[in-house]
């Protein structure tokens, strides 16, 4: 099962910022929320958490671990951001930030022409996938900028005083096709 993002990047990107809500109690790990693939890159940017390994963010095929728990049965606000220069990146959960690095990917622009997938690890461009990788859960209101996000935007985000849809994805009803068995149920993180 997965959902697959009707939009993909027109052009090369230099940072983004990617926020969704989340809930999953599968132990030991969740598997991944989302993956986005390109030809000549199946790992171009992807959120893992399989097996005992801790959340990971991938891009380029390069991985940074991130401090995320997120598998306790209850809804969680989860954003990332990224930026080629230095590969700098930055994880919230909650809208508190929870981990940083850099080195991730540095100078490498996120490619256009790709597929966003919701659920599933690509391992080919749109398809390939593997059972233990698919996540567990439900989730909502993906967005992604072209940009980074601040840390006051993501906190009222989180903590519903404010709702910015992104300006590559925007979560709506028409940005996402549904396959082998979604089910869409009404859902508002802030209500």
């Amino acid at each position: 099962m997965y959902i697959k993002i009707k939009h993909t990047l027109q052009h090369e990107i230099f940072a983004f910022s990617i926020c969704l809500w989340l809930k999953s109690t599968s132990s030991p790990g969740i598997g991944t929320p989302f993956s986005y693939s390109v030809p000549s890159q199946a790992n171009e940017v992807v959120l893992i958490q399989w097996g005992n390994n801790p959340m990971e963010l991938l891009i380029n095929d390069k991985v940074a671990t991130l401090p995320l728990a997120v598998n306790d049965a209850k809804w969680h606000h989860i954003c990332v951001t990224w930026s080629t220069r230095h590969g700098i990146w930055k994880s919230y959960q909650d809208g508190v930030q929870t981990g940083n690095g850099e080195n991730l990917a540095p100078w490498h622009p996120v490619k256009p022409g790709g597929v966003f997938i919701l659920g599933q690890e690509q391992d080919t461009l749109g398809g390939r996938f593997d059972a233990t990788q698919a996540f567990i859960g439900e989730m909502s209101d993906f967005n992604m900028w072209s940009y980074i996000v601040t840390p006051a935007e993501i906190y009222k985000m989180a903590t519903c005083s404010s709702s910015i849809g992104g300006d590559l994805i925007n979560w709506t009803e028409n940005s996402i096709e549904l396959h082998r068995g979604v089910i869409k149920l009404p859902y508002n993180a802030c209500h």
